[in-house]
């Protein structure tokens, strides 16, 4: 006999309307002025919904970047057969995306949402720097530079280059292109002249 669940179904159109709410409101008010009473306003659900389902706003905010839902543009890296190359693209988008007020604010509401609660930390390092996105990308770079060896250290290399995002967002001081290539050939090496 398989165990009953008790309590409503989750439904997947009200949870869709949930996270789609919190990225709109997140963008508009940022992380700070957000609330569970306005994302459940807006969404038409009751907070006993949201709170059924996630434990913390943060929570919410950490689904909706898994989901795609927010910095969509961080999310995906080309592969093109020149690393370098591929993450300086990636690199300017971040930047140009944290010199739009709209989405600094965003980037900034979530480090202060990882900064809250360490589940949402997790699924943002994940999402930004996991296999699935940037990590990965240095993997399928094996040989595309000096310091991209079989057995490098592809996970610390992608914190390195989300660390100084994060330094860089915080301090409002998006990085130049020539910047951008710099902290590159910092990371990835460079090759004799």
């Amino acid at each position: 006999m398989s165990p009953t669940r008790s309590g409503p179904v989750r439904s997947e159109t009200a949870r869709l309307k949930i996270l789609e709410t919190t990225a709109r409101q997140l963008a508009d008010v940022g992380f700070e002025r957000l609330t569970i009473e306005g994302i459940a306003a807006e969404a038409g659900v009751g907070k006993q919904t949201i709170y059924r389902w996630w434990k913390s706003k943060s929570a919410i905010v950490a689904e909706c970047l898994v989901e795609g839902m927010l910095l969509e543009e961080v999310q995906s890296i080309r592969t093109s057969g020149n690393v370098k190359a591929d993450l300086a693209e990636w690199l300017d988008r971040v930047f140009a995306t944290i010199s739009n007020s709209e989405s600094e604010g965003l980037l900034r509401s979530l480090i202060v949402a990882s900064a809250d609660n360490s589940e949402v930390a997790v699924r943002v390092r994940g999402t930004i720097s996991g296999e699935d996105t940037l990590t990965s990308r240095l993997r399928a770079g094996i040989g595309e530079a000096p310091n991209l060896t079989a057995d490098a250290p592809f996970q610390e290399i992608a914190e390195a280059l989300v660390g100084a995002i994060i330094l860089r967002t915080l301090a409002r001081a998006p990085m130049t292109p020539q910047e951008t290539r710099r902290l590159l050939d910092a990371t990835l090496g460079t090759r004799p002249e």
